[in-house]
């Protein structure tokens, strides 16, 4: 029979992998995977980390789920904390924690922990091309072939999982390939906050500044995490103003555009719409059946057509979730022997399948809209200012920024062709009168009801 550590360890190596799926390969890295199992009992665990700030901000963030995720392998689990390193000095810990999950190809360039580490099989060679990204993807390869930026800042925004990330990986690995002299930084947001508070507290603010602009390009992935933090913010903006000065690169990508992001200062936002701002728009179908043929031949899956006809169709949110799907099909061939048809496709795929069906549209938003308040569906798009037409309309800007991942100038783009600031007018309108008006509220709340029905 296995020893409570032996039983600790498994189950901790199982919750590492979730964690992992759960919240991406960036977060991960940055706050999880320095987690270590300390102690265990049958009621408690121990988790250590190195510093407060980590303890505060994985408590804060994370706790909740990594309690959940132990329950759910052993109910008994009543309690679950968190202990600084340091403060466990001279301490044997009563248990090793178990290796981490094998870890994707990196290179570990910048050891010393300022940088985020590069998923080297996220290369320019296996980024699939399609219409909704292809002038990211040529902006991307302009920038890593050529010695002088053509532009600067880069900016890549767009929704989860339409492969943002991949293009920074590969633009940083391509630049240090073609010019090795070069410096070259690819980090998170959330690790340049990271560095920045270590810096402050531990009084390195000099050290800090020095290196960052030092570097002859600069990679920042997921540059919405600054928003709100004005400290932070300022030393980007400094950061970001020297290397541009020395005409340095700096690449940055974000889920919105920067006149769309909100909590960032207004000249933070006019520097990064200086360059060339991208988006990568939603896959469309012909995108996701050639994303689907080359995982299935990136892994060795001998599939029928009309499966990945099938998958491409249904599966729509984004490749992430796409090549997610395609990974559950394999695994529901390989250990239950069936055949991969259509059939086993949606047995293996029907929580995905329902999740994709109950999505809302912006149609399906208006027409709910209009319906409620009795106005015709054209007024969704039509230019009459009447109130009567314009508060629902304003109403169905407000749901389509709630409800689904559209972008602000992708949903004015719906209402008429209106200009983004009109639907964060909308927007910051309806928040403001349902908070004080309750029959308004409630309105909100019905439509809201039948859409998610």
């Amino acid at each position: 029979m296995a020893s409570i550590e032996e039983r600790r360890n498994a189950e901790w190596a199982r919750i590492r992998g979730r964690l992992r799926a759960e919240f991406g390969d960036g977060v991960f890295r940055s706050w999880l995977r320095p987690l270590t199992l300390m102690a265990v009992s049958e009621e408690a665990i121990t988790l250590c980390v190195p510093t407060r700030f980590v303890r505060d901000r994985v408590n804060s963030l994370y706790g909740e789920r990594l309690r959940e995720l132990w329950r759910a392998e052993d109910p008994d689990i009543g309690v679950m904390e968190f202990v600084v390193e340091p403060e466990t000095a001279g301490r044997k810990p009563s248990l090793v924690a178990p290796p981490p999950p094998p870890e994707p190809e990196l290179d570990d360039a910048w050891s010393d922990g300022v940088a985020s580490p590069l998923d080297m099989r996220l290369s320019f060679d296996n980024f699939v091309v399609g219409k909704p990204n292809e002038f990211a993807y040529a902006a991307c390869r302009r920038a890593a072939e050529t010695e002088r930026p053509a532009f600067n800042p880069l900016f890549l925004y767009g929704g989860v999982g339409l492969g943002k990330t991949h293009l920074m990986h590969a633009t940083a690995a391509a630049m240090r390939r073609n010019f090795p002299e070069k410096r070259v930084l690819y980090l998170t947001a959330e690790k340049f906050l990271y560095q920045f508070i270590r810096a402050l507290r531990a009084h390195e603010t000099v050290a800090f500044k020095e290196l960052f602009r030092s570097v002859d390009v600069l990679l920042v992935d997921d540059v919405q995490f600054l928003c709100g933090r004005d400290a932070t913010q300022e030393e980007f903006f400094h950061t970001f103003n020297a290397l541009v000065d020395q005409g340095r690169q700096v690449i940055v990508s974000a889920d919105t555009s920067p006149t769309d992001m909100e909590g960032l200062e207004e000249r933070v936002r006019s520097r990064l719409g200086w360059g060339l701002v991208v988006e990568l728009n939603p896959t469309n179908y012909e995108l996701r059946l050639s994303i689907l043929e080359a995982k299935a031949a990136e892994i060795g899956l001998e599939v029928d057509r009309k499966v990945l006809e099938f998958v491409a169709q249904r599966i729509t949110a984004n490749v992430r979730e796409l090549e997610g799907a395609l990974n559950r099909i394999a695994a529901h061939s390989q250990l239950g022997g069936r055949t991969i048809t259509v059939e086993a496709a949606q047995d293996a795929l029907r929580d995905l399948l329902r999740a994709n069906e109950r999505r809302v549209s912006i149609e399906d938003i208006q027409k709910q809209v209009a319906e409620h308040f009795n106005i015709r569906l054209a007024d969704m798009s039509s230019p009459r200012r009447a109130r009567a037409v314009a508060r629902p309309r304003q109403v169905a800007m407000y749901l389509a920024k709630h409800m689904t991942s559209r972008s602000l100038p992708e949903i004015g783009r719906k209402f008429g062709g209106r200009d983004h600031t009109t639907v964060m007018h909308a927007i910051r309108k309806i928040e403001e009168l349902s908070a004080a008006d309750s029959v308004l509220a409630e309105d909100i709340r019905l439509i809201r009801r039948v859409l998610e029905g």
